[in-house]
């Protein structure tokens, strides 16, 4: 994120707590001088979403810049560690694949593994493609460990689930030791200078919190960026469906995999994310699919463990603000816009908006100009995302089920249209500007469900069979030698909560 940003006695104010308010205000506190001032406004009346507990591997650069220790984390978050996400039941019932981090085999010769994959599979000898991938073997297996990747083995890319209370509140401990003032009570009313930006936000007890940057993490209500400055809200559902959710944890009943698992149901999908003490659970569905009572009962009875309480409602709109900052104001989190939990995107939306925030910190009022920049690079940001989350969808193959044949049928988004003709021309991937999914995610996904074109490279043929085919065992023998290798992610997780904690974080 970089270094220290000068400035001269100026309050940065943020609007709401939850996971997007204390990595704000964790972020602000790390590399912010003191000439600026960090407030958090938030109120314990009110609840937070609290779904978002899978991340994704840049989660941990977001920890490492903030000097948090992994294994401190871990513990105080009753956290565990993911390889990556299981779809199951997205082609046919029965079928599943996963989407591992890192790379699936590695380049030869000019071209991506993925070109001489497809040319085995036309032969008719290649094995699953996750097979030559380390992350998605190691997952399988319930391995992991930390290694420095050498020769022939590749990187192990990890990210966490995590108990997203307990990292709020870890998150809050480590501002308020570095000087975040919180204020407790109620946003009753914003009140705006003459020129219209934001001058202070008023709370119950006539308490006044004035500042000069205001960061709305008020969730859904969007209250300053929307209801206040009026950013619009841009809806997606023609191509993202569904429109509610329902959470609830269960009791843990097998040591925690390290991996999300995403399974399709009638009319949406289900996940479930291990903890340490705990499994998460939760339904995304289409109303107009499917009634509230009974994707409850779906989710009851597709539980690994008991239920812990009652399903949790939460009812939204897919889609982005027509607008991220407006005047002194800034959107982050749930506040900015809404894309379903299917790639564990939505801290990782947090996390960015928080990094852009302090790359345009102004020193004085910020620009019309450097306002439209961080805009379309927000806009472009969510763009990238959702056509990989509607390539779930639009590559569905389960037939006879209103939500997921209207998906299958329904026209994808101009640049999702690009890249599948070109991938069924000719296997390739087009990436533009620094879209978040790489290369090996979209053919992990595209392959995973079925999606294979009509023709690999040409000079895929130019191997010879048997070299070949060393070249695809080689790969896979890596992956399962160096996965059985590892310890169980079980064992990971007993020799953390077993190590004696650190102090608690002092400034």
């Amino acid at each position: 994120m970089g270094g220290a940003i000068m400035r001269d006695d100026r309050t940065i104010v943020i609007a709401g707590g939850g996971t997007a308010g204390w990595m704000a205000a964790a972020a602000f506190a790390r590399f912010v001088t003191p000439g600026w001032r960090v407030a958090l406004v938030e109120s314990d009346a009110i609840g937070t979403v609290g779904v978002g507990e899978a991340t994704i591997p840049q989660i941990r650069l977001f920890n490492r810049h903030l000097g948090l220790d992994e294994d401190q984390f871990l513990r105080e978050t009753q956290g565990t560690i993911k390889l990556g996400i299981e779809f199951r039941d997205w082609t046919q019932p029965g079928h599943a694949y996963l989407h591992g981090f890192g790379d699936t085999g590695r380049p030869l010769g000019l071209l991506p593994f993925h070109h001489y994959w497809l040319r085995a599979q036309a032969e008719g000898w290649a094995r699953d493609f996750g097979d030559y991938s380390l992350n998605s073997v190691a997952a399988l297996k319930g391995r992991f460990a930390r290694f420095e990747p050498q020769g022939p083995v590749p990187p192990m890319p990890y990210a966490f689930h995590f108990d997203a209370g307990l990292y709020a509140a870890f998150l809050r401990r480590f501002a308020e030791a570095r000087g975040v003032v919180r204020y407790e009570g109620r946003i009753v009313s914003v009140e705006r200078n003459a020129g219209g930006d934001i001058a202070a936000l008023l709370l119950d007890g006539e308490r006044r919190v004035a500042g000069d940057l205001f960061v709305d993490c008020t969730g859904f209500r969007a209250l300053l960026i929307g209801e206040t400055l009026g950013a619009g809200y841009e809806d997606w559902s023609r191509w993202l469906p569904c429109d509610r959710a329902l959470a609830v944890a269960s009791a843990r009943t097998a040591p925690p995999i390290p991996y999300t698992r995403a399974t399709a149901r009638k009319a949406g999908w289900q996940w479930r994310i291990p903890l340490q003490h705990r499994t998460g659970n939760g339904y995304v569905y289409s109303s107009r699919h499917i009634s509230d009572d009974e994707a409850a009962a779906t989710l009851l009875d597709n539980l690994d463990g008991e239920a812990l309480g009652d399903p949790r409602p939460l009812r939204f709109v897919a889609g982005k603000r027509q607008g991220f900052w407006r005047r002194n104001c800034v959107a982050v989190g749930l506040s900015s816009g809404f894309l379903e939990p299917l790639e564990s995107t939505s801290i990782h939306l947090i996390q960015t908006a928080i990094a852009r925030i302090l790359a345009f910190l102004p020193a004085g009022n910020l620009s019309e100009a450097d306002r439209a920049e961080y805009d379309r690079l927000t806009h472009l940001e969510y763009e990238y995302i959702r056509d990989f989350l509607v390539l779930h969808y639009h590559a569905n193959g389960r037939v006879g089920e209103a939500l997921w044949d209207d998906a299958r049928a329904s026209k994808p988004p101009p640049e999702l249209a690009r890249k599948l003709a070109l991938w069924r021309s000719s296997a390739r991937v087009s990436r533009r500007d620094e879209e978040l999914f790489a290369e090996p995610g979209w053919t992990q996904v595209l392959i995973g469900q079925g999606v294979l074109p009509a023709a690999s490279h040409p000079l895929a043929d130019a191997v010879a069979p048997g070299d070949l085919k060393d070249f695809l065992d080689g790969v896979a023998q890596v992956a399962e030698r160096v996965s059985a290798a590892m310890p169980a992610h079980a064992d990971l997780l007993a020799r953390v909560a077993a190590s004696p904690p650190q102090e608690r974080l002092t400034a």
